[in-house]
């Protein structure tokens, strides 16, 4: 079954209080994506943003990003005052998150509602269900608060290495912080809980992300650095990041750790089947970032003050894919295996049987593959026009090389009277992937300043990207639908104009 999606993070939703959340806006846009014709909506990790307030850098791999929690629904429940709402700065514009504003002030009015807030039985049952992870969570960020946002390798020694007796001690002195992160939790787990049954209900699914790596000062390493390449004193030997290509020098220093895949065999892959299983209950279908890291990871010395003198160090291949099937045989994955790629990458990828990615901005660039041209395309893959990660459509006409533009232009058979953006849209929608997914941007045909990410880089512009109230109406909705309806990938119907489906 041929199918497609839109790429847009709920935080570039439009709103009152400074970003995207799982309020009303985000209902719309499930409106809007039925009525377009459309199968998926793509969304980043919805874990809380880190370093550089990248959702890709988590402190927890299994938390709600309380950002996303919609204040309007807490004000119609009596959890929260209008008044309380509008006291805080929220934001100086409609098009872009502020996260240093959401920082300071997020969780201040989240506290008022746990003021309260008078439990329940749906509380009680969501605070056993998810023990596994949530008491440590909720103990790590009690405690970062205590020590005014200190990373836990920098606490006394009895926290830093989870000496029983520390550990239980700051339980009983936090007792009530611990409440109200579960408290928080329980918020972001209902509010997206609704959404997700809203969209099901109008055959709209979500594909999220799982980032192959955690950084160092997260709930996992902390709670489990056995499974972590450290020292004796907890401080990384190797850390990840991407080897010098065409496209930098020096290659891209992520610095999260790496894992021990040795120790993670050992128990069975358990930590990443724990994970992935999350991530499978929390969306229909689960992208898994950076997939050529399960066969082979470029390890950089920590330390180092870039990536060029990292190595390929061998992953866990096929015995790990081979576990999460055997383990999880009714997730659905996609494989983000884009970057260096070598036969072993290609081998374990088919041999998963898992969907790969097709990059239409790449096809045309000589320094990558011409696998990305969609005349080699198989079935079995999702095309899309670009990612979070690459320019908008638009900003890469206006950017690339002009051998590559006019290589792109004969081959899509563009015209400046369809607009080129929409021929490259026409020719990833034409292809013989079984799934299309464009990026919102892409629809819009927005230029440089709604590109949402600059991988490497640390900017105030990365991750901020929000879409103006009243851009996407009936009239775009038909048009995506028309698109998506002549290259059979969805369903023929009528939209109204309100600009939802009859």
């Amino acid at each position: 079954m041929r199918e497609s999606g839109i790429l847009m993070h709920i935080t570039s939703l439009p709103g009152k209080y400074g970003v995207g959340t799982m309020g009303k806006e985000a209902f719309s846009f499930v409106d809007f994506l039925c009525a377009a014709g459309q199968s998926y909506w793509q969304i980043l990790p919805l874990t809380p943003t880190g370093y550089g307030d990248s959702p890709y850098q988590s402190c927890s791999a299994y938390a709600g990003n309380h950002y996303l929690i919609d204040l309007e629904s807490l004000i119609e429940e009596g959890l929260l005052l209008q008044g309380e709402v509008e006291g805080f700065h929220w934001c100086d514009r409609e098009d872009k998150a502020d996260f240093g504003l959401l920082y300071n002030s997020r969780l201040k009015v989240l506290r008022l509602a746990f003021r309260r807030f008078n439990g329940s039985d749906a509380f009680d049952a969501f605070c056993c269900e998810n023990s596994g992870w949530l008491e440590d969570f909720a103990l790590f960020m009690a405690l970062k608060e205590e020590t005014g946002g200190k990373s836990w390798y920098e606490w006394e020694p009895g926290l830093k290495y989870r000496d029983p007796q520390a550990l239980e001690q700051a339980r009983q002195r936090l007792a009530s912080e611990l409440a109200f992160y579960r408290f928080v939790q329980f918020l972001f787990d209902r509010q997206w809980q609704k959404l997700r049954c809203y969209a099901r209900e109008k055959g709209i699914r979500f594909i999220g992300d799982v980032p192959i790596y955690v950084p160092l000062d997260s709930v996992e390493v902390w709670s489990e650095p056995r499974l972590f390449q450290l020292d004796e004193a907890l401080e990384p030997v190797a850390v990840a990041g991407c080897p010098p290509d065409a496209f930098s020098e020096d290659g891209q220093l992520w610095g999260n750790p790496l894992y021990r895949w040795d120790a993670m065999a050992e128990e069975g892959y358990g930590w990443w089947l724990r994970r992935l299983g999350a991530a499978g209950k929390l969306y229909d279908v689960v992208r898994l970032d950076h997939f050529r890291g399960f066969a082979a990871y470029w390890a950089v010395p920590y330390g180092d003050k870039n990536s060029r003198g990292g190595k390929w160090v061998e992953g866990p291949g096929e015995e790990f894919m081979t576990a999460v099937q055997r383990a999880l045989p009714e997730i659905s994955l996609i494989a983000e295996d884009l970057g260096f790629l070598t036969q072993e990458v290609l081998d374990l990828r088919d041999g998963s049987g898992f969907p790969g990615m097709k990059v239409l901005q790449f096809a045309f660039d000589s320094r990558e593959p011409s696998d990305y041209l969609p005349h080699n395309y198989p079935a079995n893959c999702v095309c899309y026009t670009g990612t979070h990660d690459n320019m908008t459509t638009r900003q890469w006409f206006e950017a690339a090389s002009e051998e590559a533009v006019e290589y792109a232009a004969e081959y899509m058979r563009l015209t400046e009277e369809e607009g080129y953006v929409r021929g490259m849209i026409r020719t990833a929608m034409s292809s013989v992937s079984r799934l299309c997914v464009v990026p919102l941007q892409d629809w819009l045909d927005l230029g440089g300043e709604a590109r949402m990410n600059f991988p490497g880089t640390l900017s105030d512009s990365n991750w901020t990207w929000r879409l103006k109230s009243g851009i996407i109406n009936h009239t775009l909705a038909k048009s995506i639908r028309n698109m998506t309806v002549l290259y059979g990938r969805g369903a023929k119907q009528e939209v109204n104009n309100s600009g939802e489906s009859a």
